[in-house]
């Protein structure tokens, strides 16, 4: 099922009603990220008891979230984006519902922002009597919205990460700490400091990988430097004359020197995209 246009979660649910039926089911936002899972809540709404279930973790900026108003452990409110919260209990993106979220929905109007608010449909079910249940979540939790916070989620991840090393590396080649090399990956006259991951069939050449970087699936590396980043699958990094650092690169692409003249910067660069120089 396509959303058509972004006018909400709960639109979105309202969109899926088709696909879903009567089923219970489990709404995960894709930027959330949590260290201990979900399959423990699952496991308990399946249980019965709830109409619906919420996760939530206490935080700084409760106005940034949608926030949780509890009274002796029950969700008495719920409040998208607050300029005055009454809690500081931001939900997590992590909803599980029975069918009769769809009447919520369907019983809700577009809040200023234009949207069906999944907090609005939320809080129907609680006016009208329906059980919501809510649980504080164990371990850390990361909204992955902005570039910090994938670059921090990645950071926690890889200080969990347990060393393992599947492809060889020939003598010129040095590991230091906990690193994670897939099968098939090509290391030749470079240093890797951990934490950091090589995803499969990646190539480093002549290069430096420096802690709390993650390379992705067939990636190539040449004469250059990248820490504390993330560089997803099938690009290209090759004689940049600079250290790569905090930084995020998509799927496909390219980052090289210009040898030839005219020497001068080129960029294809996509929407809501940070570019900067030394």
């Amino acid at each position: 099922m396509h959303q058509e246009a972004p006018l909400g979660l709960a639109h979105a649910v309202k969109v899926a009603r088709g696909f879903i039926g009567d089923d219970p089911f489990v709404m995960y936002l894709g930027d959330n990220l949590l260290k201990n899972g979900i399959t423990s809540f699952v496991s308990e709404f399946d249980k019965g008891g709830a109409d619906a279930q919420i996760l939530l973790a206490t935080v700084k900026n409760p106005g940034d979230f949608g926030v949780a108003e509890l009274k002796g452990g029950r969700v008495v409110g719920l409040e998208e984006k607050p300029k005055n919260p009454k809690s500081d209990y931001a939900l997590v993106g992590v909803y599980m519902f029975n069918h009769h979220i769809f009447e919520a929905v369907d019983n809700i109007k577009p809040s200023w922002r234009n949207e069906l608010e999944i907090t609005d449909a939320i809080q129907f079910l609680i006016d009208k009597g329906f059980v919501v249940k809510s649980h504080i979540v164990d371990g850390w939790w990361k909204d992955t919205g902005k570039l910090e916070d994938i670059l921090e989620a990645n950071h926690m991840v890889l200080q969990e990460l347990e060393a393992k090393v599947e492809s060889e590396l020939d003598a010129s080649s040095q590991i230091n700490g906990k690193v994670r090399i897939a099968k098939n990956v090509t290391i030749s006259g470079s240093v890797l400091r951990g934490p950091c991951v090589i995803g499969e069939g990646a190539r480093i050449i002549d290069s430096y990988i420096g802690p709390f970087t993650s390379i992705g699936r067939g990636t190539e590396i040449m004469q250059s430097e990248v820490e504390n980043s993330i560089v997803l699958e099938e690009c290209v990094i090759k004689d940049v004359g600079s250290r790569i650092g905090n930084s995020l690169i998509g799927r496909n692409v390219t980052v090289a020197k210009n040898k030839r003249p005219p020497k001068s910067y080129q960029f294809m660069v996509g929407d809501n995209s940070d570019i900067i120089l030394p």
